[in-house]
């Protein structure tokens, strides 16, 4: 799993090779992001996932500062069966002028059984005279105690050196006693911090071949990503020799984040050619992004390098058209190697290279007519610039290449009209009123329905009028709804462009509509939805 020899200050899991380590702290340091609040039952499930992708170590929290964390260490040990990762607790060096035998806070990183610990120590010689307050030798003695203490009873220690860039661009001699302090009392990595996130490439790279030479202690990097360089300084302590790198999934942590695991991981193994992930680990990659995303609940991040669903996206019609020839044309790795897949996106920028490619991803065949993609390019791009946007909107696309490819109608309804009252009572409860009169299957439906607001009358209207033909729909369910205000006019006259998503037991898609006003976007993008879960379960179109 890994390749070089490991550090003979502590002992690796049994079966695992320890000469790179891919350290996790997402459940530690990533979840101080803000808008971040994870439950014990939270840090469990990310904590599996995370020995799933294969990291070495899951630094889960600070025991004993918070019942959460304390909970979380206990149940952890019952509960998960790890097989790569060891699990991490975090914690603070001894209080000054004490004992680490006889502090309560050290007692409690041993009470969590975890089998590795990582102390928090200042390396910044202002940080120990004005946060600490305590003088620059007191704050040696309290590394060397620490570490000395837990090794004695039998924990792996990494120290991580806070603020370590700063500081030794202040004061090398004193930053570097640090390191020489931890790593002299048994510390297994050293791990040196740009807690703040300031430093470029050239500075990491510069100050860890520096001290690399001059203690000999085994190094790890620990970047935050405030001047966008986490990943930048990550892999350029590599490259000065560090063998330890810290990360969070998706980059989550304080301020603007941490050095993002997923796309350091993939670098180490495609770009570095190294093998720091059990084999098979890497095309789970974009699975367990999403997966850690969502238990966070935030949107997966749709431009992240690798695993974002835009990754390997392409839109210009010359990169289609070179695609088209050899995708490896355009795209700096085969995207399947990381879990994801190459995706062509279609828009008024769309050739007819870009066109044939999507519809083949999609399952629809054009054929060799060029007159046939001529009109469908030719659609696209009066479509859009209508306000349409297709990009993000893979059924009314389809829809659209199937009308235009005379595969027969398409239509399983028609909408003869609808009427919205929306009503303002002076107690304060709103009432919303739809009424649709609509064709299927030669017969007229008049329904009416009252929603929540007007969009989801109409919905529900529609539905009245639909489902005792198409029964079908009832499994469908509208899970996100975005409307966007078009820019060819203003204010409250203003056009609308809506962008509807709709799931049914195995799959979701999204459908647009544009119109002078939201009821009438949202009508069309309605509309697609059904039409096309209805072709999804197999329904034959009639109108």
């Amino acid at each position: 799993m890994n390749e070089t020899a490991g550090s003979p200050h502590g002992s690796a899991a049994p079966g695992t090779n320890d000469g790179f380590h891919v350290f996790d702290t997402t459940l530690r340091d990533g979840a101080q992001r803000e808008g971040i609040n994870l439950t014990v039952r939270d840090k469990l499930a990310i904590a599996r996932h995370l020995d799933d992708f294969g990291v070495g170590f899951v630094e889960g929290g600070w025991p004993g500062a918070n019942p959460r964390d304390t909970e979380f260490f206990a149940r952890a040990r019952a509960e998960i069966d790890f097989r790569h990762a060891q699990l991490v607790a975090f914690g603070a060096t001894r209080r000054p002028g004490g004992r680490a035998d006889q502090d309560p806070q050290v007692q409690a990183l041993l009470d969590s059984g975890a089998p590795v610990i990582t102390l928090v120590a200042k390396a910044h010689d202002r940080h120990v005279e004005l946060a600490l307050r305590t003088t620059l030798d007191e704050n040696l003695e309290m590394i060397r105690d620490t570490v000395s203490h837990l090794r004695s009873a039998g924990r792996r220690v990494f120290v991580d050196c806070e603020h370590f860039f700063d500081g030794h661009a202040a004061n090398p001699r004193y930053a570097t006693a640090v390191v020489r302090a931890a790593w002299d009392a048994g510390a297994d990595v050293v791990v040196l911090c740009d807690t703040n996130g300031g430093m470029l490439p050239a500075q990491i790279q510069a100050a860890v071949t520096t001290v690399l030479a001059g203690t000999g202690a085994r190094l790890g990097i620990h970047a935050q990503d405030d001047t966008g360089c986490a990943i930048a300084n990550t892999l350029a302590a590599v490259d000065a020799g560090a063998t330890h790198v810290q990360c969070t999934a998706n980059g989550y942590g304080e301020r603007v984040g941490n050095a993002n695991l997923f796309p350091v991981a993939a670098a180490l193994e495609l770009k570095y050619d190294m093998r720091v992930l059990p084999p098979g680990a890497l095309e789970a990659m974009t699975r367990i992004s999403h997966s850690i995303a969502e238990i966070v609940n935030l949107a997966p991040s749709t431009h992240q390098p690798y695993v974002g669903v835009s990754a390997f996206a392409h839109k210009a019609g010359l990169h289609a058209s070179a695609i088209k020839v050899d995708p490896d044309l355009y795209q700096h790795i085969d995207p399947t190697l990381v879990g994801n897949h190459m995706r062509m996106l279609v828009s008024d920028m769309a050739g007819r290279a870009s066109i044939q490619l999507k519809a083949r991803e999609l399952g629809v065949g054009l054929g060799d007519d060029p007159d046939l993609v001529g009109r469908v390019v030719a659609r696209v791009k009066a479509q859009e610039l209508r306000g349409y946007t297709y990009e993000a909107a893979d059924a009314s696309f389809e829809l659209l290449l199937r009308d235009e490819a005379q595969e027969g109608p398409q239509r399983f309804f028609r909408i003869e009209s609808w009427r919205i009252i929306a009503e303002q009572r002076p107690d304060g409860v709103d009432s919303n009123e739809a009424t649709v009169k609509l064709w299927t299957r030669g017969e007229r439906f008049i329904t009416t329905a009252e929603g929540t607001g007007p969009v989801n009358a109409l919905d529900r209207a529609l539905r009245a009028g639909l489902e005792h033909t198409y029964p079908e729909l009832a499994k469908l369910e509208l899970v996100d709804y975005r409307v966007r205000i078009l820019e060819q006019a203003h204010g409250t006259t203003s056009a609308a462009r809506v962008l509807i998503s709709t799931a049914d037991a195995t799959g979701e898609w999204s459908t647009v509509g544009v119109g002078d006003n939201v009821i009438a976007a949202s009508g069309q993008a309605l509309e697609d939805a059904y039409t096309y879960g209805l072709l999804r379960a197999g329904v034959s179109p009639t109108e």
